[in-house]
């Protein structure tokens, strides 16, 4: 789908914001009225070529022509997202610079107690755009086959299986624990990796028992046969596997785990441009080719966020991840 290269100002009325008052405007808001005048910066803190540097960017080469300006990924990584995290909060607050960033975000506050800056305070969410479930893959020579089987396999033998994650305190690990919690505190191995690539051979080889691994590392193995699918994280099932049920469906109800996507502005960027920034993240997140793109790195595209709804999920997020790391003891790998 080719898009039109056009000022901002020019979108649709249902994107537009309410014309200024005819008053002189000074500081801020004249600052917000000639947004964007320059190219704007999406810190991503993951590595380039990973999968949320590559939906950083298919983002944010769509917004540049919504926006009539460049839109530029720059990968600043370190202490897992620490580093581009707090450049990000300590960035000018003039709407040229946004944190592409990940339910990472939700787990600072326990995994990294003396931060210098806050995840919440210091941060205007600005759009979810995206949600990734998790798939629950088994060694093909595990003898269950299917969840609840599993959950007896491993109370029966606590302690005698090994489950891995692409690092201690990411999205993989969380919901690892989550599940065991939710299935009455089963207690299994955790073996962390420096991401899920390397864990993939010993799922493989049977030195790992499970991996509750993101959706789109998952289903490739899955369909070639090479592990076993016992349930998928989201609320429905996924049109790649549609013969995998949801945990609920398999009979664990009330467990959805996500990693997502969302773009935060620095707490004190002018609401104008938030909303200017949210409107074209929803109209490039509506548009086929974006959207395409996301399904096939199975990211549910989201073209309906508001910095409301957003903030609303991370505060949920949060309530939900920052006890279970706690409880769990788990520190930041």
């Amino acid at each position: 789908m080719t898009v039109q290269r056009r000022s901002f100002l020019q979108l649709p009325a249902a994107f537009a914001l309410a014309a200024p008052a005819a008053v002189a405007i000074t500081g801020t808001a004249a600052a917000a009225d000639s947004w964007p005048s320059q190219p704007i910066r999406f810190i991503c803190p993951f590595a380039a070529g990973g999968p949320t540097d590559v939906a950083a960017r298919i983002v944010a080469d769509a917004l540049g022509p919504v926006l009539s300006q460049r839109v530029v990924v720059e990968n600043r990584t370190g202490s897992g997202v620490v580093i581009g995290t707090e450049a990000t909060a300590k960035a000018p607050r003039d709407g040229y610079t946004f944190l592409y960033s990940t339910v990472a975000h939700a787990v600072l506050r326990p995994l990294f107690p003396n931060l210098s800056f806050d995840p919440v305070k210091d941060f205007q969410p600005v759009a979810l755009v995206g949600t990734i479930p998790m798939l629950l893959m088994v060694n093909n020579d595990v003898p269950a086959r299917n969840l609840q089987e599993l959950i007896a396999l491993f109370r029966a033998s606590p302690g005698k299986y090994n489950y891995g994650s692409s690092g201690a305190g990411g999205a993989v690990h969380l919901a690892t624990e989550l599940f065991l919690q939710q299935a009455g505190g089963l207690k299994v191995n955790h073996i962390p990796y420096r991401g899920a690539a390397p864990a993939m051979p010993d799922l493989l080889n049977g030195n790992l028992t499970i991996f509750l691994n993101v959706a789109s590392d998952g289903v490739a193995s899955v369909q070639r046969g090479q592990t076993r699918a016992l349930a998928i994280s989201s609320a429905r099932r996924m049109p790649q596997l549609p013969d995998v049920p949801t945990f609920a469906e398999a009979g664990l109800a009330g467990f959805e785990a996500y990693t997502w996507h969302m773009i935060f502005a620095p707490a004190g960027t002018p609401a104008e441009i938030v909303q200017r920034m949210n409107a074209a993240i929803n109209r490039v997140m509506g548009e086929d080719r974006v959207r395409n793109r996301f399904m096939e790195m199975t990211i549910d595209p989201n073209s309906t966020s508001t910095p409301d709804s957003a903030a609303q999920w991370l505060h949920a997020e949060m309530a939900k991840w920052e006890p279970l790391v706690r409880a769990a003891g788990i520190t930041a790998g």
